[in-house]
C-alpha cells in the first residue's frame, strides 16, 4: 500500500516574489466578522471571543458593570462590588473587552535579542508566540497550527522554523506555511491562507507588547512612537526620563500563582502605600512614607516616594533616593528605585486565581555584583510573600456575605479609584458598541 505523499511547499526565499505569501497578515472582514481576510482578499473562518459574545446573562453583567459609578468623586464613592472579583460572567467580559483589546505587555526584549529566538505565552484563552526571523524582523502569531489546532511551540529558545509536534506541518519564522505533510488528494488548498494567524507586535524600552485586536501589520513595521502613545499616553517621556529604558541589564524571572482575582493584586499595588507600614515593615524602613505622592494620567498612574535617610547610611541600599511605581492599565507595573527595576505582569487565570510574573533588571554597572543582586532578590521575594498572604485574605473576604462594597481613603487611594474608573469605562464601551 503506497504511503500518502508529503507536500513540500516553496522555500521561504521564493516567497519574496509573492507579497501575499511572504507577508501572511490578516484582517477581519467588515461584511462578515466571522471571516478573516488575507492581503489578497481571500478569507477563512475565524473564532474570536468578541464574536461569540459574553457568556451567561448579558443583562446581569450589564447590571454588575453599572453598580460602580465613576462619576462620583472619590470622597463619596464606594468601591466596585465584590461580584466584580468573583462572578465568572464578569470575568469573561473582562477578558474580551480589557485583555483582548489594545496593547498588552507580554515579555522583554532580551527574550528575542537575536535572530531566530522566540518565546511563547498565554493570556486568557489566547496562545501566542513572539519571534525574530533570520533577518531579525520581529513577528508575533497565534501559537496554533492551522491543521488541527495543536500548539506549534512551547517555552523559549532558538529555531529555524516552527514544526507542529502533532502532524509535522512546518511554518517559517514569518508565519508562512512551508511544509504540509500527507495532503495528497486535498482540494482547494490555498497555501497563502494557511499561514500562522498574525498579531501586531511592538517594542517600547525593554518591553515587548502585543495587540490582540487583529488587523493587518504594516509591512514596514509599527511606529515605536505610535506604540508608546497608544500604550503609555503622555507618560512615555516621564518614564524614560526616570530610567525606564533599554539600557538596563536583564537578571531573572520569578512566577507566583495567587489565589485571588487579578484586580485584588492591582488594588493592593495602587493603595498609595497605605498597607506598607502594616504589612511590609522591612520595606517601610527604607522609604519616607510621608513623602508618598500619586499622579494620574490617561491610562497610567505614577506613585513616587522618597528613600529613607537611614537606608542611605547602610552599605546595602536597593531603594536609593526615590522609588517610582508606575501602573500601566490594565495589568502591568513598573517599579524603579536606585539601580534596580522590577516589573509585575498580572495574568488572569479565572475569577479567583491569577499569575504574577516578576522580571528583574539592573543598571549595567552592578551586573557582576552577585552579593547586591542576591540580597535585592531576597528582599523583593519577602515583600511578594507578604503580598500573597494579603491578597488571599482579601479574596476570602470578598467571598463573604458580610461584604459587598467598601470605601476609599481619599488622600492615598487615588490611583486605585482611577483604575476602577478606567475599568468601568472600558467595560461599558462593549455595551455601547453592541447597540
Amino acid at each position: 500500500m503506497a504511503m500518502a505523499a508529503t507536500m513540500m511547499l516553496p522555500k521561504l526565499a521564493s516567497f519574496n516574489h509573492c507579497p501575499e505569501i511572504r507577508n501572511p497578515y490578516f484582517r477581519f472582514s467588515r461584511k462578515n466578522p466571522r471571516r478573516c481576510l488575507t492581503n489578497n482578499g481571500n478569507s477563512f473562518p475565524v473564532k474570536s471571543s468578541s464574536i461569540q459574545g459574553i457568556s451567561g446573562d448579558e443583562r446581569k453583567v450589564r447590571r454588575l458593570v453599572q453598580e460602580f459609578n465613576p462619576k462620583i468623586p472619590i470622597e463619596e464613592a464606594v468601591t466596585p462590588p465584590s461580584s466584580w472579583y468573583t462572578d465568572p460572567d464578569f470575568y469573561s467580559l473582562e477578558l474580551d473587552q480589557v485583555f483582548y483589546r489594545g496593547w498588552q505587555a507580554v515579555g522583554y526584549t532580551e527574550q528575542i535579542k537575536e535572530p531566530r529566538e522566540f518565546f511563547t505565552g498565554r493570556l486568557g484563552s489566547i496562545e501566542y508566540v513572539v519571534c525574530r526571523d533570520e533577518n531579525g524582523t520581529l513577528f508575533a502569531f497565534h501559537n496554533v497550527c492551522r491543521h488541527h489546532a495543536s500548539l506549534i511551540a512551547s517555552g523559549t529558545g532558538k529555531t529555524s522554523c516552527f514544526v507542529c509536534p502533532y502532524h509535522g506541518w512546518t511554518y517559517g519564522l514569518d508565519g508562512a506555511l512551508v511544509k504540509a505533510t500527507r495532503i495528497t488528494g486535498i482540494k482547494n488548498f490555498k497555501v497563502n491562507e494557511m499561514g500562522l494567524v498574525p498579531l501586531k507586535v511592538g517594542i517600547w524600552g525593554p518591553f515587548v507588547l502585543i495587540n490582540f485586536d487583529g488587523g493587518m501589520m504594516p509591512q514596514k513595521g509599527l511606529d515605536t512612537n505610535g506604540v508608546a502613545h497608544d500604550w503609555l499616553g503622555s507618560t512615555a517621556e516621564i518614564l524614560s526620563s526616570n530610567g525606564i529604558d533599554a539600557s538596563l541589564v536583564y537578571l531573572c524571572r520569578r512566577v507566583y500563582t495567587l489565589e485571588c482575582n487579578w484586580k485584588v493584586f492591582c488594588d493592593n499595588y495602587l493603595d498609595g502605600g497605605y498597607h506598607v507600614p502594616y504589612a511590609h515593615r522591612g520595606l517601610a524602613s527604607g522609604l519616607q512614607l510621608d513623602s508618598y505622592s500619586t499622579e494620574m494620567y490617561e491610562k497610567v498612574s505614577i506613585q513616587t516616594c522618597g528613600g529613607s535617610t537611614k537606608a542611605f547610611e547602610q552599605e546595602f541600599d536597593r531603594l536609593g533616593s526615590k522609588a517610582l511605581y508606575a501602573f500601566v492599565y490594565p495589568n502591568f507595573m513598573i517599579n524603579r528605585y536606585g539601580p534596580w527595576m522590577d516589573t509585575n505582569l498580572v495574568l488572569p487565570l479565572g475569577p479567583r486565581k491569577c499569575q504574577v510574573i516578576f522580571d528583574y533588571f539592573l543598571d549595567a554597572y552592578l551586573k557582576d555584583d552577585s552579593a547586591f543582586i542576591e540580597k535585592s532578590l531576597e528582599d523583593s521575594e519577602k515583600v511578594q510573600d507578604e503580598d500573597i498572604i494579603l491578597c488571599k485574605a482579601v479574596q476570602q473576604g470578598l467571598e463573604s456575605p458580610a461584604y459587598d462594597v467598601g470605601r476609599y481613603s481619599p488622600t492615598v487611594e487615588m490611583a486605585m479609584h482611577h483604575f476602577h474608573c478606567l475599568l468601568q469605562e472600558n467595560l461599558s464601551q462593549s455595551f455601547r458598541r453592541s447597540r
